[in-house]
């Protein structure tokens, strides 16, 4: 049974770069590093065949699968017995020295005990020959190079095991699940804490795995670990807020909706399970559990801090926010077109509260405001929308606002010297000097002799520039 959450569609306008980023890595390292153990596999081969070295460890292997069988209660082997017994009467030796060079345990048991397995003779020609391919091919692969091994664990291996991979069953499952989950928690990280969170759980992931398989020689390769940190970070980013999950049983499959921490004690207690009865799968159902541990455990340790879940994440999506906004701004014209000014101009007040990016609902409230011209708030409107005009750098509606607000509300409610002063400057970069010069007289007006002295100035300056001397020996005049 497999169950995933999926609560989240993907957002193109933003693409996960990171996600994508760490499958195309994984994807090149697969192509282009780990392509070159197939030919060092056959050049083993070849060697192990040509040495006979099958004659020796064959009786060996079936002996050592006994008695795993009968004294270790590894049941799971028997059909590895039966595998290799039947490669044997067929005749098989390209894949009876695959099965005897690939098994790791078997290896080290031969190495431990090849006193008592053969004769002195036997023995000596088996280390020679057997030590040459072990160095020359089987420790170069990318396993044994950059794979964690338990037996003999080496810091960077913690990071490296992460983008191995062992064949393209493998590596197509893992990318398509780190794609499912990684885009929805790189959005509430955002990418550089997704991308240090993500390696965290891989490399806690493995200390795990190394911790339930001490002294193992197999190598651990694959982002499952990650993959299952990015599990647990899912549902602890969400908590108790239900989710919708996808699950498959068989041939059936659907969606359903759960507190999204539920999950976790159901995947952990499956992983568990599964180590202590599924026998030998070749799943690192240890590492799976660790970082399903690791991924929920950071969120809960510091998503308070470093690791906080960014505000934009709980917002819907843009087509979902635009068919809300459709839907409320149409509300809210309808109250207008009923003449119920004062329901309107809460609606786009609320409207504007979501949507602040939006202008439309500015000019919306000003119009509404405009109504009472005695009131503060056409005042204020005329501000918001005067700073808005000139940050979207519009600055004749800036210019257009101020002058329709001088005839309807000024007498009313006087706008400060400062709005006059921004108007000034305004006009003279747009070189409009009628309404610049109408801006100081508004200026002057207020008593403000500071800023009417400094705009006095700078007028006087601008018609020097132009060569305009009446308008220059004018506004001189009025600095003395």
């Amino acid at each position: 049974m497999l169950i995933i959450p999926a609560e989240n569609a993907v957002n193109w306008k933003r693409p996960p770069l990171v996600t994508l980023g760490l499958m195309f890595v994984c994807l090149l390292v697969f192509l282009f590093y780990q392509g070159g153990d197939s030919r060092k596999i056959e050049q083993a081969v070849e060697q192990y065949l040509s040495q006979d070295l099958q004659e020796l460890e064959a009786p060996v292997y079936e002996d050592y699968l006994q008695r795993q069988i009968q004294f270790r209660g590894e049941q799971e082997r028997v059909y590895d017995l039966q595998e290799f017994q039947q490669l044997r009467e067929e005749n098989a030796d390209f894949w009876i020295a695959i099965s005897l060079m690939m098994d790791r345990e078997f290896y080290h048991y031969l190495l431990e005990n090849r006193g008592i397995l053969w004769a002195p003779a036997e023995r000596a020609y088996w280390l020679e020959h057997r030590t040459a391919i072990e160095e020359g091919y089987i420790s170069q692969l990318s396993a044994q190079q950059l794979g964690l091994v338990p037996a003999d664990l080496k810091p960077y291996t913690l990071i490296t095991y992460q983008f191995l991979h062992g064949g393209w069953g493998h590596i197509i499952g893992n990318l398509l699940f780190l794609f499912l989950l990684g885009f929805t928690v790189e959005k509430a990280l955002g990418p550089g804490r997704f991308l240090v969170a993500y390696l965290v759980c891989g490399a806690i992931s493995g200390l795990v795995f190394t911790a339930f398989s001490a002294g193992s020689p197999l190598p651990l390769v694959g982002a499952s670990g990650s993959i299952s940190g990015l599990m647990g970070m899912y549902v602890a980013i969400y908590g108790l807020q239900k989710i919708r999950f996808f699950f498959f049983l068989g041939v059936y499959f659907n969606y359903f909706r759960a507190p999204a921490l539920a999950m976790l004690p159901v995947w952990l207690g499956k992983e568990i399970y599964d180590y202590w009865f599924a026998g030998a799968t070749g799943i690192a159902y240890m590492a799976h559990a660790g970082g399903l541990v690791a991924g929920a455990g950071l969120v809960w340790l510091f998503g308070r801090s470093w690791l906080h879940v960014r505000e934009e994440f709980f917002e819907p999506e843009e087509a979902e926010q635009d068919a809300r906004f459709t839907t409320s701004y149409a509300q809210a014209m309808a109250s207008l077109g009923r003449m119920e000014f004062d329901l309107a101009r809460r609606q786009f007040e609320a409207l504007r509260q979501h949507y602040p990016d939006r202008p439309i609902l500015l000019e919306h409230l000003y119009q509404l405001a405009k109504l009472r011209p005695d009131l503060p708030e056409y005042r204020d409107r005329t501000r918001e929308l005067m700073e808005d005009a000139l940050s979207r750098r519009q600055p004749e509606q800036m210019v257009d606002v101020w002058e329709e607000y001088l005839g309807k509300g000024e007498h009313h409610q006087p706008l400060a010297a400062e709005d006059h002063n921004r108007v000034l400057f305004t006009s003279l970069k747009q070189q409009n000097f009628k309404a610049a010069e109408k801006a100081f007289e508004r200026l002057r007006a207020t008593g403000d002799e500071l800023l009417t002295s400094e705009a006095c100035r700078l007028l006087v300056s601008e018609f020097e520039k132009r060569q305009m001397e009446p308008k220059a020996r004018h506004y001189r005049q009025l600095l003395t």
